[in-house]
């Protein structure tokens, strides 16, 4: 069997998803193949843990994706996805009692500061104030094609070179340094490097105050909102929308490979055979190393990307573990109860010894846990009374670990938990543990349990995101578009990776297309030799 189409996508995570409706958009035909039975990817949701407990099966809270000018250009409130909050946003506590709270209001996470440390306070609100200025900017330049010329004129505009300096500076530094420049007592350097570790950038590590900045600021002012129902609802709004655009979405359709024919990206075949063949273009929501390793190959390739391709750093592996609760969490500290997101097990100076476990290949003696109260989130995610409840921590790549080996982990992960909540495990009705290879299972591009498709550290981003390069989702494959999370931006749902995939397409097929794919193929020949 064999489909001609403008354009076939390759994967229909949240990523591929995007790709497929600005296609739609711009009146291509676009078919997109999804190799599970289900698209979403790490977007989904399912009853994992007891009838009635609907759990997220990886990604959950979505800050970056309330905010993404991408997905708020789609207008995915039209097609079914309403964001609920919970009546706090995070919380850290910590083992000698106190917590950190960062509140959905500005001035009672403010006053919380401030009884922390007097002076604090006003220093947060400093911070959100600079956000307010930039904020917008900031995700524009972020998340759009690199570089960001329009944003970073705005950016330069507003603050004048010296500022612009000044925030370079701060977003390169290590979260712990700077939050001891502005502030000085515990809270708020726990809840920043809390947020950074949401990466798997430790406190000490440059740039994680980029990240850590980033998650505190839009908490402060989004929330750490959910999709009603599930994480699986914002899947369900994209294959809505495109499907309403005439898209048509194969699910149960793994792709084996790409077709080149001239150095040019023509089509995909099919593990049952079937060839799609793509008048204009290939997109590929899928991890870098398998896109370029197993469905193009490296013949395809020049020799030097594919010797830079062998330097790509993937990010730490992943245990997660879902709950269905009796009731909700007993947490020690009263504040932890109300928050949505909360950061368990550690102090500033844990987390460092946690960064250090993990960046030495050591199991961390002290594992930090993100923990997520989903129906204090939403109330639709469990019966009444209870509570539908996930944790996740980081361990080193390459453990190869079994079922056993993964149970004991979770175990241990459940005695921290214990710790600050007493009594935690009497009301766990059931649990379902994915260690890393289950991770994978649910979505081939979390590759050992990676969720963010690569390293955030700054060696590994912007032009150097899958390798030195354009930063851009053109490959050295003409036709062909890199659109998942190891393209820049990166990890996160914001579908940054997937529209400017879909925008290069786009360029690569306008009345400049020539010229662009020109420029594109000169600049790799530069780069790669």
């Amino acid at each position: 069997m064999t489909d001609t189409v403008d354009a076939v996508v390759v994967g229909a995570g949240h990523n591929g998803l995007v790709a497929a409706n600005l296609l739609a958009d711009a009146g291509w035909d676009v078919l997109l193949c999804e190799a599970s039975d289900a698209p979403g990817g790490a977007v989904r949701t399912a009853e994992i843990t007891a009838p009635g407990f609907r759990s997220d099966l990886a990604s959950a809270f979505h800050p970056l994706g309330a905010a993404s000018p991408v997905l708020r250009e789609l207008d995915l409130p039209s097609y079914g996805l309403v964001w609920r909050h919970a009546p706090a946003v995070v919380a850290h506590p910590t083992a000698d009692g106190r917590c950190a709270v960062l509140h959905r209001s500005l001035d009672d996470t403010a006053a919380a500061l401030d009884t922390d440390h007097p002076g604090d306070g006003d220093a947060w609100r400093a911070m959100v104030a600079e956000w307010d200025a930039i904020g917008t900017d900031v995700l524009e330049a972020a998340l759009r094609p690199f570089p960001p010329v329009r944003a970073a004129s705005r950016l330069w505009r507003r603050l004048g070179t010296g500022d612009t300096l000044r925030l370079a500076r701060t977003l390169l530094q290590p979260v712990a340094r700077m939050a001891a420049e502005r502030f000085g007592g515990t809270a708020a350097p726990l809840l920043l490097a809390g947020n950074a570790l949401h990466t798997d950038l430790g406190p000490d590590n440059a740039a994680s105050a980029a990240y850590g900045w980033l998650l505190a600021m839009l908490g402060q002012r989004i929330g750490f909102p959910v999709p009603a129902g599930g994480s699986g609802a914002l899947t369900d709004a994209l294959v809505a929308r495109f499907t309403a655009r005439g898209g048509r979405l194969d699910v149960g359709r793994p792709v084996t490979s790409v077709l080149v024919e001239g150095g040019r990206a023509t089509g995909v075949l099919d593990a049952h055979g079937g060839r799609v063949l793509a008048r204009r273009a290939v997109l590929a929501d899928v991890d870098a190393p398998r896109l370029y390793r197993d469905l193009v190959g490296e013949e395809h390739l020049p020799a030097r990307f594919v010797a830079d391709l062998d330097r790509f750093q993937w990010d730490f592996s992943t245990v997660k573990i879902d709950w269905a609760l009796d009731r909700p969490v007993p947490w020690t500290a009263l504040s932890a109860r109300s928050a949505g997101t909360v950061h368990v097990g550690a102090d500033v100076d844990g987390l460092r010894r946690y960064a250090s476990d993990l960046s030495a290949g050591r199991l961390p003696g002290e594992p930090f846990l993100l923990f997520g109260q989903m129906t204090t989130a939403d109330p639709d995610r469990s019966p009444p009374g209870t509570e539908s409840a996930w944790a996740y921590t980081h361990v080193p790549r390459g453990l190869g670990w079994g079922r056993d080996d993964v149970l004991r982990w979770a175990d241990r992960m459940e005695r921290v938990v214990e710790d600050h909540a007493p009594g935690f495990t009497s009301v766990v009705r059931a649990r379902s543990v994915a260690g890393p290879a289950d991770l994978q299972d649910y979505d081939g591009n979390l590759v050992d349990g990676a969720i963010t498709a690569g390293t955030c550290a700054p060696h590994q981003q912007l032009v150097f995101r899958p390798t030195p390069g354009l930063g851009r989702a053109d490959t050295p494959v003409d036709r062909l578009f890199l659109s998942g999370a190891s393209a820049h931006p990166g990890g996160a749902v914001h579908g940054g990776p997937g529209a400017n995939a879909a925008r290069a397409a786009l360029a690569a097929s306008g009345p400049a297309g020539p010229l662009y794919r020109g420029a594109v193929r000169f600049a790799h020949r530069r780069i790669h030799g």
